[in-house]
C-alpha cells in the first residue's frame, strides 16, 4: 500500500461522489477499467478517472496497478463488501418502483411439489392481475419457519393443525402408489408391492395408512427416504421404486405416462393449506394473494 494524503480526520460522506463509488466497485468486480466501463457505458479512460479521484479523496491505493492487470489491495477489499452490500441494497429498493408506483412485497413460502405441481404456471395470472405485487417464492421441503424466514404466508402439506399458526385449507391431496411404466408392468395387485422398494417421505405412517386401505397391511415399507415428493417422483420415474404421493400434484407426467398409478387406490394423508403466522399483521397484498390462491383452487379442475 502506498498513501499520499493521509489524515486522522473522517471523511464526509457528502464529499464522495456516487459516480466514483460506482465507478470503484465495477472495477472491483471485473478487476478491469475496461470491463467496468463497458458495463457503466463510460470509457475506461472515465472510470480510471473516478477511482483516481476515490483514491485521493481517500488517501489511499484501492487497486494495485500489476503487468497482469488490476489487483485489489486491503484497503480496496475492505472497501468492496459495503460499497456492493450498498448497491445491491438501493437496486433491491428502486426495483420497487415501477410504472411511477411502489411495488409492494410479498413473500410466500411453498413446499417444493405444490409449488412445482400446481401454484408455478399460476403465477403469470397473479402476475397480470396485481402488478404492483412484488411476489417473492421461496420453496422448502414442509419444515418451515414462518417467522425466522420472514414469511407473509406459507403453503404446507399436512392436517392444518400447527401450533401458533393460522390456516385454511386449499385443497385436499389424496395419494397414491406411482412408479414407472416398466415397474408398473409388475404390479397386478397391491400385494406385489413386496417385491420393490417402497420410497418414503418423513411421515411414517403414510405408507402404513395407504397399505391397510389397498388390503395388504403386511407389507413392510423398506426404501430410501426423501424429503420431498417432487424429488420421490424423479427417483421412481428412473426405477427407482414405488412413490406415495399426491397425485393431483403429477397430472401431466400421469397424463403424459411418464407416470403410471397402478392402483385406483387412494387415501387421505393431508391436504394443502395457507398459512400464516396469528401474530402477523395483514398487509394489503396479503389478502388479494389469498383471495387469488382460493379461487383458483376452488375453481373447475382447480384452474
Amino acid at each position: 500500500m502506498s498513501a499520499t494524503n493521509f489524515s486522522n480526520s473522517p471523511i464526509n460522506i457528502s464529499s464522495v461522489s456516487l459516480s466514483a463509488l460506482r465507478a470503484f466497485e465495477a472495477a472491483a468486480r471485473h478487476l478491469s477499467f475496461t470491463r467496468a466501463g463497458l458495463e457503466l457505458s463510460v470509457t475506461q479512460a472515465a472510470i480510471s478517472h473516478q477511482v483516481k479521484g476515490l483514491e485521493e479523496k481517500l488517501g489511499l491505493e484501492l487497486f494495485r496497478r500489476t503487468p497482469r492487470g488490476l489487483v485489489l489491495t486491503d484497503e480496496g477489499r475492505a472497501l468492496m463488501v459495503p460499497v456492493s452490500e450498498t448497491f445491491e441494497r438501493l437496486s433491491r429498493a428502486l426495483g420497487q418502483f415501477e410504472g411511477g408506483r411502489l411495488k409492494e412485497a410479498l413473500t410466500v413460502g411453498a413446499v417444493g411439489t405444490f409449488a412445482v405441481g400446481w401454484l408455478l404456471e399460476r403465477l403469470p395470472d397473479f402476475h397480470a392481475r396485481n402488478p404492483a405485487i412484488d411476489l417473492r417464492l421461496l420453496t422448502n421441503n414442509n419444515k418451515v419457519d414462518l417467522a425466522g424466514e420472514s414469511l407473509d404466508y406459507a403453503i404446507r402439506f399436512g392436517d392444518g393443525a400447527w401450533h401458533g399458526i393460522q390456516s385454511e385449507k386449499i385443497m385436499d391431496a389424496p395419494c397414491s402408489a406411482v412408479c414407472s411404466p416398466q415397474t408398473a408392468r409388475h404390479l397386478r395387485e397391491p400385494s406385489d408391492l413386496a417385491d420393490f422398494p417402497l420410497l418414503r417421505s418423513y411421515r411414517a405412517s403414510d405408507w402404513p395408512q395407504w397399505l391397510e386401505k389397498a388390503g395388504a397391511p403386511n407389507i413392510a415399507a423398506r426404501g430410501p427416504l426423501f424429503d420431498s415428493s417432487w424429488i420421490m417422483v424423479q427417483a421412481a420415474l428412473r426405477g427407482g421404486g414405488v412413490a406415495l404421493v399426491p397425485v393431483a400434484m403429477f397430472r401431466r407426467e400421469l397424463e403424459a405416462g411418464l407416470l403410471i398409478q397402478p392402483f385406483a387406490i387412494e387415501a387421505d394423508l393431508g391436504s394443502y393449506w395457507l398459512t400464516r403466522l396469528m401474530s402477523r399483521a395483514q398487509s394489503s397484498a396479503m389478502p388479494l394473494f389469498r383471495n387469488w390462491l382460493m379461487d383458483k383452487a376452488q375453481g373447475p379442475a382447480g384452474t
